[in-house]
């Protein structure tokens, strides 16, 4: 897994100590911290986790357990442009497996993973609802269909030179 840095601002410290401050004492104040702790900072990464479970005086274990079990919650950054490959039955029985090793083998890091510039992201997702255009990728909200990985370079490069 690629490792990277958490490079958190002076700014976004005193959002989320405004945020915590809003909660503090409430019963169920967790989920909203950690909500807006992710729109803070695009993700939670550990550093941020601990800060929520000290401030708010609950234990480091329950925080991260609340992040990794509900899915819109992310541990990893996400980068300036956001990749997903659809592995839906439709695409993968279509070969998006193989557009999906493209796009790692392409950008040098696997599925959820950040690159250490923080320019690309990639995820996999379960049915993007385009199965007549399998297999499908997605980078920005852009739908791309009946790729094959021969596709997926050039598709990058726009983004590459971004």
């Amino acid at each position: 897994m690629s490792e990277l840095t958490f490079e958190g601002t002076p700014e976004q410290a005193d959002a989320l100590k405004r945020c915590i401050d809003e909660h503090r004492g409430e019963a169920g104040a967790l989920m909203p911290v950690l909500h807006e702790a992710q729109n803070i900072y695009g993700y939670l990464p550990s550093e941020v986790q601990t800060v929520i479970a000290d401030e708010l005086n609950v234990p480091l274990a329950e925080v991260y357990g609340v992040a990794t079990f509900y899915s819109q919650f992310t541990l990893n950054p996400k980068g300036k442009h956001k990749i997903s490959v659809c592995l839906g039955t439709a695409c993968y029985v279509k070969g998006s497996d193989k557009i999906l090793e493209a796009v790692e083998k392409e950008l040098g890091i696997k599925c959820g993973e950040c690159t250490p510039d923080r320019k690309f992201s990639i995820d996999s997702c379960r049915c993007v609802g385009a199965c007549g255009l399998a297999p499908v990728m997605i980078v920005d909200g852009e739908v791309y269909g009946k790729l094959t990985a021969g596709d997926v370079a050039g598709i990058l490069d726009k983004y590459i030179q971004d």
